[in-house]
């Protein structure tokens, strides 16, 4: 699929390094490999396969701040309005679990409510553009 967007790959490739270095750290920080261990990676494995398959279905729709370029509603978005921050949260989980300090757990209290902010702002963004075909994907998905 081609993409009009000179920054989406270099854009993308830099996310994919990124999440690749957060499960690198996760499967290669020392410690013992205990359950929380494991559980860490059997969250993380699949949260950053997802993370990465919804940031390419995204596309040039893509942006820091809230915009209404496309109502992305195919693949990983189908089921999820949003997934990169779903599983952005689900590998910090897996993160805080491998180090295994309980205090670490502040992190995803203060990030799930920046997401949770963040979501609401682009939804109001995304249907003041897109008006009930949104409202219509908003009652068809979760999050």
């Amino acid at each position: 699929m081609p993409r009009d967007d000179s920054n989406f790959v270099p854009l993308l490739v830099v996310q994919c390094c990124g999440a690749s270095i957060f499960l690198g750290l996760i499967a290669l920080w020392p410690g013992e490999w205990n359950v929380a261990r494991w559980l860490a990676l059997a969250i993380a494995v699949p949260a950053m396969v997802l993370f990465l398959a919804a940031r390419y279905q995204l596309g040039r729709s893509f942006a820091v701040t809230p915009q209404a370029r496309e109502l992305v509603t195919r693949g990983v978005y189908s089921k999820i309005r949003n997934p990169m921050y779903v599983f952005s949260a689900l590998l910090v989980l897996g993160f805080v679990l491998t180090l295994q300090k309980p205090y670490l757990f502040l992190i995803l209290v203060i990030l799930v409510p920046v997401q949770i902010i963040r979501a609401r702002q682009e939804a109001k963004v995304l249907q003041e553009k897109f008006g009930d075909t949104y409202r219509e994907y908003r009652k068809k998905t979760w999050f």
